[in-house]
């Protein structure tokens, strides 16, 4: 049975989350740049990077940029955002990243971390950061903050786009945060109005539905795991948008650091 990544990153994940911007990406990289202090044709590894919204922007500021991600679908949208091949793009699972090369920076980005079910696995990913280092080279991890999730989840949303309806269930369950997303196309599924609002009716076989879920890691057991890897934390910041970390208020852990 394939695991939930390997069926989450497909065509429809480029309709639930198309709302994430280049423009957003851009402005994020800005804050990237002055926390890693690389000079400019520095080599920088975007792990797990999708789309390439970041590896893109880190090109334009002039870095030598190289991105991995699992997915397919999500690797031929990065290329085709790349049509001078500004970034070199590779297939590969990120515990065992297929590439030889180490990297000044290594980046991990919007909680590309915690997927496996195995405290082990998620320490092979961070083994692999540091292999994939240079010595002395830097890193960041983009994750999300279990506190404020805890404080800020919002079990049920739903809209509605470009004919079809889109519906996310969440919850913390078993140390993990879960997130199921159904997909039901208005072409073929009535809609109508419920106390709750626009619910769509219809048949199984109109519904797709994916699964995505997060292992939570506690600031302390984070920082653990690093520390276990070979990865030393220098600085934590809670959002792109301000320097401190603060338990239950800062809506991520961004770890900034360097190889041990």
């Amino acid at each position: 049975m394939a695991e939930w990544y390997e069926q989450s990153f497909g065509e429809d994940y480029l309709l639930v989350y198309k709302h994430r911007d280049f423009q957003g990406a851009y402005q994020e990289v800005q804050k990237m740049i002055s926390w890693l202090k690389l000079p400019q044709g520095s080599s920088v590894l975007d792990l797990c990077c999708g789309m390439g919204r970041h590896s893109l922007a880190l090109a334009d500021a002039g870095y030598q940029v190289t991105g991995v991600d699992l997915s397919g679908v999500l690797l031929r949208e990065a290329h085709a955002a790349d049509p001078e091949g500004r970034v070199s793009w590779h297939q590969g699972d990120m515990r065992a990243v297929p590439l030889d090369e180490s990297f000044d920076a290594v980046v991990n980005l919007f909680t590309s971390f915690g997927y496996f079910e195995q405290d082990e696995e998620q320490l092979k990913v961070l083994k692999e950061i540091y292999r994939l280092l240079k010595p002395g080279g830097r890193f960041i991890i983009d994750y999300l903050n279990p506190a404020y999730v805890a404080l800020h989840l919002v079990p049920h949303s739903s809209r509605e786009d470009e004919g079809n309806w889109i519906e996310e269930h969440r919850v913390i369950e078993d140390g993990f945060v879960k997130k199921q997303i159904a997909i039901r196309s208005s072409a073929s599924a009535a809609t109508a109005e419920t106390a709750a609002g626009l619910h769509t009716a219809a048949g199984e076989e109109s519904t797709r539905v994916y699964h995505e879920r997060v292992k939570l890691y506690p600031y302390e057991k984070f920082r653990a795991l690093l520390e276990q890897a070979g990865l030393s934390v220098e600085q934590v910041h809670g959002s792109y948008n301000e320097d401190q970390y603060i338990e239950d208020a800062s809506p991520r852990m961004i770890f900034v650091g360097m190889r041990a």
